[in-house]
């Protein structure tokens, strides 16, 4: 029989991650006085993909239907309001603005649809030409000849976040609220569940030191890596993306700051240098890229994810095209830092925040679909909510376990991404090209 839950229940929570770290903060500032966290590296980890200079703050709905844009659309405002208010994350939010963009007719009905129609669109202004874009930022910034390209601008409500810098923010004050995080390894490497001698329920975890940690709530919530520890039914897919660091000049890095996001969702993003190693991060955009691999007995192959400080040539010849088009000036210095960063899909973006239908004492919390990030203010405490059984009922409809969605491969699904041919790609084509080199950053 499983444990009522209340205040001095113990919890643990496998993987220190983004989710994890900011349930660990919502769990302590609701007055859980054990909660333990199990992550197999130093926070904030090298292959999480939080671990990053930054990330967009951006206002769309994400998922497919109506019913799920209305979920998607209240957890963007929330977490607004977080990143403004709450004062854990205010610091490493930069309202600078956004632009969004594409050159298909396609794709500019996409943004259309997931930005404009659910947002006021007076609060965007529609770009045309080279020189409208050129116009949103400081002369000399924008000097390409933007070709094709249509958008939309808006000034405010919209950015960027410090993501590394966040990240930390909320593991450190978690810490202080008395949450107890044993990382690297073997303390802290999760090695496998541990379940009751019936097999009807999970206890906790066990890690690579031997040690059985057991409590009374299990909550996984280890990104891309959820399906090396539990079965989810095909309902997963790990998906990975490229990004590259050029390095700048203290000068250029002035001329700069306070930019709005550049995004054109069929090339790439950009947003202002780190205000530490004067980097400037770009991103080629593509439906994403897979490591696929099928083990005897597998219904369907698995995307296992692959830790790689390097991108493959075909990222780094689309990063340079994304920077011909829009800083030509930018477009042939080399990179200096480059990964892939692994996020886990589900079959139609939206979250998978759930008790597991046949283990009661386990909640899975992952499915972030590569949007999963700016929400770390906030996705905490919707997945306290799910712990204590008062989630909304219209939240536990769209995160709920559906398998019956993920009946068929759907690997290749490239669910409203565009770029690279709008296909999503495979790591293993890149042992023909091989990967970018990468150089210093002085």
């Amino acid at each position: 029989m499983v444990s009522p839950l209340d205040k001095s229940s113990s919890i643990l929570i496998v993987g220190g991650g983004t989710w994890g770290c900011s349930t660990a903060l919502h769990l302590a500032r609701r007055g859980y006085t054990k909660v333990t966290v199990l992550e197999a590296y130093p926070i904030p980890s090298p292959i999480s993909a939080g671990n990053d200079v930054n990330k967009i703050v951006e206002q769309g709905a994400f998922s497919e239907g109506e019913d799920e844009a209305a979920v998607a659309l209240a957890l963007l405002h929330a977490a607004n309001q977080a990143w403004t208010g709450d004062p854990v994350f205010r610091p490493y939010y930069h309202e600078t603005g956004l632009i969004m963009a594409a050159s298909s007719s396609q794709a500019i009905d996409e943004i259309e649809q997931r930005e404009i129609r659910h947002l006021d669109p007076s609060s965007y202004e529609r770009l045309q030409s080279a020189e409208d874009f050129r116009k949103t930022m400081p002369e000399g910034v924008l000097t390409g000849s933007f070709p094709g390209w249509k958008g939309y601008y808006k000034s405010t409500g919209a950015g960027w976040v410090h993501a590394r810098k966040a990240l930390v923010a909320a593991y450190t004050e978690a810490k202080r609220l008395g949450v107890t995080f044993i990382t690297g390894s073997p303390d802290g490497a999760v090695e496998s569940l541990l379940y009751s001698e019936g097999g009807d329920d999970v206890l906790g975890a066990k890690t690579a030191d031997g040690k059985e940690h057991y409590a009374d709530r299990t909550l996984l919530a280890a990104g891309a890596s959820s399906p090396q520890f539990l079965d989810f039914e095909n309902q997963l897919r790990a998906t990975a993306w490229t990004l590259g660091h050029i390095a700048m000049t203290e000068d250029e890095s002035r001329l700069y700051k306070n930019l709005p996001v550049l995004f054109n969702i069929e090339s790439g993003f950009f947003m202002e240098p780190d205000e530490d190693k004067h980097e400037l991060k770009i991103c080629d955009e593509h439906p994403g890229y897979c490591n696929w691999l099928q083990q005897p007995g597998d219904k369907f192959p698995q995307s296992v994810p692959m830790a790689k400080h390097s991108i493959p040539m075909a990222s780094e010849k689309r990063i340079r095209a994304f920077l011909s088009d829009i800083m030509p000036q930018l477009a042939d210095r080399p990179l200096c830092f480059a990964r892939l960063c692994w996020c886990v899909d589900t079959p139609n973006r939206a979250f998978l925040i759930t008790y597991h239908p046949r283990y009661p004492s386990l909640v899975v919390a992952t499915g972030d679909s590569g949007h999963g990030f700016m929400h770390i203010p906030t996705i905490g405490g919707f997945i306290a909510d799910c712990l204590e059984k008062k989630l909304e009922p219209r939240f536990a409809h769209s995160w709920r376990w559906r398998p019956e969605t993920a009946t068929q491969f759907w690997g290749d699904d490239k669910l409203n991404r565009f770029g690279a041919g709008n296909k999503v790609l495979d790591l293993k084509e890149t042992e023909t090209e091989g990967w970018a080199e990468i150089g210093s950053s002085g």
